[in-house]
């Protein structure tokens, strides 16, 4: 099989490079011109791999574009940013999956599989391997990230889909993206379903605080300040766990484990709501210390805060720290424990030698934007996940524009179409349908 591949790859790769050869014809030949071919003569593919095929579509493939560094200063050079295609029939819609971070999997995402439609999956720009050798952070911007994705849009969009209608949609922070991508070319997709994104004014946005505190129920909300405080009480035996854990896992922190422990007791009252944690699953006081720390590590987890964790985010928490926002700990109800009430933050996420203000122009225009002039917009949130703090507001007019919103009831983080029941699902594929026979 590995054999195989390789020869393919080679073989693949003798076309390519035909294809960006003129020819000279010697007489006319009428062929049917392959969807490789088509990709190849696009002008900045730099490389195309035909995979195996996934999910409905007949042909899937990894393509890598090159995209200056910084759109706005064509001097400071270009990277190879990693794309995937999803390819089963030019007539169909594309639907264009805007990957807030990296591109975790070749499958068809909800609207691809319900239409049996193209897909077209753009990794964001700086994530996995789609960054310069050396990079200059403030060329990650919202901007130069939207910017990238309309010329690679554009460019597939001529090349193999001239007459079809293009959908883009993304997931939280690929939400964000979509939302962005939409604000700086709204010409350039037809119509957007955008999954559970928040829409933060602030870089400690404090509406997250204001919603964790009326959430969900008195009860369930009393139930998890009250375990977060059996933690703190029982903080020295579960630093001892994570002390041990990280041996045996060969994790680190950059703050060091003593705070890393507190930083994850105080994300766990975020972290509940916004995975739809059940109230239930929530030990008794007379717990055993391992029952506490297991249900905390289980709800919390590591990758949050781990140093390795944290360099494979570094363009999350960069962007959320610069322009996308994000939030705090309050720990006014911990201040027995932690001797503080003062908000903890994530200034220390910060690339190592780098900081940099908070803009929150981006935001502010998008919000603009959404609140005035966008159409055929979709959004899509879960009632009880804690990122529905910031989630995007509509004014009573925005369906004059077929911009609507959603909210899935008790719903979380994991909201899609799928999760609501069946007669707002049909409304919510209504709306597309009608987007797409326009």
């Amino acid at each position: 099989m590995k054999l195989f591949r390789s020869y393919l790859i080679i073989v693949l790769t003798i076309l390519f490079v035909s294809c960006k050869t003129p020819q000279v014809a010697t007489r006319a030949i009428t062929t049917e011109v392959s969807t490789f071919e088509k990709l190849a003569s696009i002008k900045n593919v730099v490389s195309i791999e035909k995979r195996d095929p996934v999910s409905h579509f007949d042909e899937n493939y990894e393509i890598w574009f090159q995209e200056p560094i910084d759109h706005n200063d064509l001097s400071k050079g270009t990277f190879k940013q990693r794309v995937f295609l999803g390819f089963e029939d030019e007539n169909k819609p594309a639907i264009v999956e805007l990957r807030g971070y990296g591109i975790g999997s070749e499958k068809a995402g909800e609207l691809a599989d319900h239409y049996q439609a193209n897909q077209l999956t753009i990794e964001h720009r700086y994530f996995n391997n789609s960054r310069p050798e050396n990079i200059d952070w403030n060329t990650l911007t919202i901007e130069n990230a939207a910017k990238d994705q309309a010329d690679i849009i554009s460019a597939v969009k001529n090349a193999l889909f001239p007459d079809a209608k293009f959908v883009s949609t993304g997931v939280s922070k690929g939400c964000q993206t979509t939302m962005a991508h939409r604000r700086y070319f709204p010409k350039n997709v037809d119509a957007c379903v955008c999954y559970v994104g928040p829409l933060n004014f602030q870089r400690e946005d404090p509406r997250v605080y204001s919603f964790l505190k009326n959430v969900g129920t008195k009860e369930a909300r009393d139930k998890i300040t009250a375990f977060q405080k059996l933690c703190f009480e029982n903080r020295s035996a579960l630093l001892d766990m994570m002390k041990k854990a990280s041996k045996e896992k060969g994790m680190s922190w950059e703050f060091g484990v003593e705070k890393a422990i507190d930083y994850t007791i105080l994300e766990y009252s975020f972290a509940f709501w916004q995975w739809g944690t059940p109230i239930s699953s929530i030990p008794p006081k007379n717990s055993s210390v391992a029952e506490i720390y297991n249900h905390l590590i289980d709800v919390v987890g590591y990758g949050f805060f781990e140093e390795k964790s944290v360099a494979g985010l570094q363009p999350y928490f960069w962007a959320a720290l610069t322009e996308q926002g994000i939030y705090g700990y309050e720990t006014a109800p911990f201040k027995a424990y932690l001797n503080t009430e003062e908000i903890y933050k994530f200034d220390w996420a910060f690339p190592e030698g780098v900081t940099k203000k908070y803009n929150p122009k981006p935001m502010q225009e998008i919000a603009s934007f959404i609140d005035t002039t966008a159409e055929d917009m979709l959004f899509i949130y879960g009632e009880n996940d804690a990122w529905s703090a910031t989630a995007v507001e509509l004014p009573a007019n925005a369906s004059q524009r077929e911009v609507y919103k959603f909210v899935n009831p008790n719903g979380s983080h994991k909201t899609r179409i799928k999760s609501f029941r069946p007669e707002t699902k049909q409304r919510i594929y209504q709306i597309i349908d009608g987007w797409l026979a326009e």
